[in-house]
């Protein structure tokens, strides 16, 4: 017994699993060093397969709005039809939209990444602080060169219609910094700051509409550069970044509704949100092409449609957004690779009555 515990000692010194734990045994003692228990069943390679897939899908939704919405005649107009049916009833809803993005700014950036940085360092996750710093500056940095640098936005519908504007500034930043705490704060708390992220996202990119800086095409692609960056980060997770396992009393890791339960809330608005964003395209794609290219022709209710259609794709693509975010998280934080039991924090085990 002592020369089996002295050579998983020395096993686990050298970084190699030592046997797994029966869930029999207590897996909490501290003099059970050389205890490891298995989280999870699907493979690391698919996990971080997973995240690089949400990275490279986001990337290419990104080229895809400004294709169909910016480089085409007929996007151009549906996406200008709902810039210009913000004008109705904006005088009110801008004294609610202006003090949301009057938030949104540099000292903000930097806020939330301190303030990311500093709730994973007070957790001891190293590498999960410098993730956050990449994710935050590299989709900023992004935005505003795909914006300045590498798409363009050709004279294609009548009048004019300004310089390019996708993908929205604004809307990157109020993503990266929400998912940026999103990744950082403990596994229990991760759909509690997903709900409230994709609130505040949503806010702010239907306030930029309201405020007719940019248009839906420009605030769905902020959502996917921030979406791309972090399936770049998650799928580089490193050992230090995963969740300790929290084990019941047969020594298996607790499961918890709260991530259920926020998948069904975001992706319940994103379905609701979608249908009534699918149904006003339609209609605004199908008065579009009536109008053979004339904008000025266009009815007043055709311009308040194309509005409220992009206000309320804006929600469901922040919506499914935050939900994948937030499965690609939950996903990565765990490993089917083996734990030091010595860390996981069991159930109290309850020893029935002699």
């Amino acid at each position: 017994m002592t020369m089996q515990a002295s050579a998983d000692h020395r096993a686990a010194r050298a970084g190699v699993p030592g046997p797994a734990v029966p869930a029999s045994q207590p897996l909490a003692r501290s003099d059970d060093a050389a205890g490891w228990v298995t989280v999870g069943s699907a493979p690391d390679w698919l996990r971080r397969a997973t995240a690089l897939a949400l990275a490279v899908l986001s990337s290419v939704g990104v080229w895809v709005l400004w294709e169909v919405f910016v480089n085409s005649g007929r996007g151009q107009r549906v996406d200008e039809l709902a810039r210009r049916g913000a004008t109705y009833g904006q005088g009110h809803l801008w004294q609610l939209a202006k003090p949301v993005l009057d938030v949104v700014s540099l000292s903000f950036v930097a806020l939330g990444i301190v303030v990311a940085i500093g709730v994973a360092l007070l957790r001891r996750r190293w590498w999960l602080a410098l993730q956050v710093a990449v994710l935050v500056g590299g989709a900023n940095l992004t935005t505003q060169v795909l914006k300045a640098d590498v798409f363009s936005r050709p004279h294609l519908a009548e009048g004019w219609t300004g310089a390019n504007t996708l993908p929205s500034g604004h809307t990157t930043v109020a993503a990266s910094v929400s998912v940026a705490l999103l990744l950082v704060v403990p596994r229990a708390a991760r759909p509690v700051v997903a709900l409230l992220g994709a609130a505040s996202t949503a806010a702010t990119g239907v306030s930029t509409l309201v405020g007719q800086w940019h248009r839906p095409s420009d605030v769905v692609a902020g959502l996917l550069v921030v979406s791309a960056w972090t399936g770049v980060v998650c799928a580089f997770t490193s050992r230090s970044s995963l969740d300790v396992p929290a084990l019941d009393r047969e020594g298996r890791p607790r499961r918890s509704p709260g991530s259920y339960v926020a998948a069904i809330v975001l992706v319940g608005a994103a379905g609701l949100s979608g249908a009534v964003a699918v149904s006003a395209l339609h209609d605004v794609d199908a008065a579009v092409r009536a109008m053979a290219g004339a904008l000025w022709s266009v009815r007043r209710s055709t311009e308040v449609t194309a509005y409220i259609g992009g206000a309320f794709g804006v929600l469901a693509a922040t919506s499914l957004v935050f939900a994948l975010i937030l499965a690609v998280r939950q996903l990565t934080a765990t490993t089917s690779r083996p734990v030091p039991a010595a860390a996981a924090v069991p159930h109290p085990v309850r020893h029935a009555a002699a």
